[in-house]
């Protein structure tokens, strides 16, 4: 059982976020790769992934380990970009990492370089960050344009039901059989048993606000249930299972891996299928969820190739697609249809 307690001030502090942030869908999807439930709909998508990704990005599996219990609280960070994100957990303080770990890893050895990053080994750091890119690159870069659609429209789905509804109705229709009542918002969650802050092994987690408020976060590869992130003097944060309830597969991609990908690369593929419409830099970035400078430097590469023009719009420069980066995506995307 969860039973997250609300004071007068929590509950004018319980917010949706405003837009997802990549790190925590990264590790969501990581998480799913994980899992072994669900089988019948993430199967073929979890085989795909893989299959296809980097081994620079295998330490990951190190801190989620079992597909089910989520990473470290350290590693749970907000951020508009990816870079955003990895600069964030970088930032955290030495005790959080090293109680992180040791939650993780209280009852058996972590791998060595687990051993270093407690100990804040500057290799060890370069090691995640690397992984956790490469991680990016492959899972979400290619769907980051489908997730933040996604996101809108949960966005505003969630606003209409507190307009019509109210707060309490929005909060338990997050949760499916949960309930509020008496400033308690509670659901059964089976295999609480052990988790940290959970006071004697109870089967019951009291979470107290106390002022601290609530954020919601939608999750869109996560199907497992709730996942939530209780750390002093922060607010509460609730990541829920939001969506189709299916695999994020990249927009306009009918075979199970694209052939573009491995030519043009995933994050130019996801620019290039991008641009729709004519973009500027900063919003190519955001759509894809990459920073102006990686944004900026994947444009150029791709202007250099012939596949897009960029022109001057008073202080910023705004990108379209060329006939031949149409030819060669409509070419692409009816590629295995044969």
């Amino acid at each position: 059982m969860i039973r997250i307690h609300f004071t007068a001030d929590d509950l004018v502090r319980v917010r949706l976020a405003p837009r997802p942030s990549p790190v925590p869908e990264l590790h969501a999807a990581l998480m799913m790769l994980g899992a072994g439930h669900e089988a019948p709909l993430f199967g073929r998508w979890r085989s795909r992934l893989l299959r296809n990704l980097p081994g620079a990005a295998e330490p990951l599996a190190d801190l989620a380990p079992d597909g089910v219990a989520p990473a470290p609280a350290f590693l749970d960070v907000l951020g508009d970009t990816p870079e955003e994100g990895f600069t964030l957990i970088r930032a955290a303080r030495p005790e959080e990492v090293r109680a992180g770990i040791e939650q993780l890893y209280g009852r058996r050895p972590p791998p060595p370089w687990i051993r270093a990053l407690h100990s804040g080994n500057a290799d060890a750091w370069r090691r995640l960050q690397r992984a956790q890119r490469a991680a990016y690159e492959t899972v979400l870069a290619p769907v980051w344009s489908q997730v933040q659609d996604l996101h809108r429209a949960e966005f505003t789905r969630h606003a209409v039901v507190v307009a019509e509804r109210g707060l309490g109705a929005a909060l338990t229709g997050l949760v499916p059989g949960s309930r509020l009542r008496e400033g308690v918002w509670e659901w059964s969650a089976p295999g609480t048993q052990g988790v940290p802050g959970i006071p004697g092994g109870a089967d019951v987690r009291e979470i107290r606000l106390r002022g601290r408020g609530l954020i919601l976060r939608p999750t869109f590869h996560w199907r497992h249930g709730p996942l939530l992130q209780d750390r002093p003097d922060r607010p509460v944060a609730l990541a829920y299972p939001a969506g189709r309830g299916l695999p994020l597969v990249p927009a306009g991609s009918r075979a199970p891996d694209d052939p573009l990908a491995g030519v043009l690369g995933r994050t130019r593929l996801a620019l290039l299928r991008s641009l729709d419409r004519a973009r500027t830099t900063t919003g190519l970035a955001r759509r894809i969820g990459v920073s102006n400078a990686t944004a900026s430097a994947h444009a150029s590469a791709l202007r250099a190739a012939g596949l897009i023009t960029t022109t001057r719009a008073g202080r910023s420069v705004r990108h379209a697609r060329t006939a031949l980066a149409e030819l060669l995506l409509a070419g692409g995307d009816g590629a295995g249809d044969s």
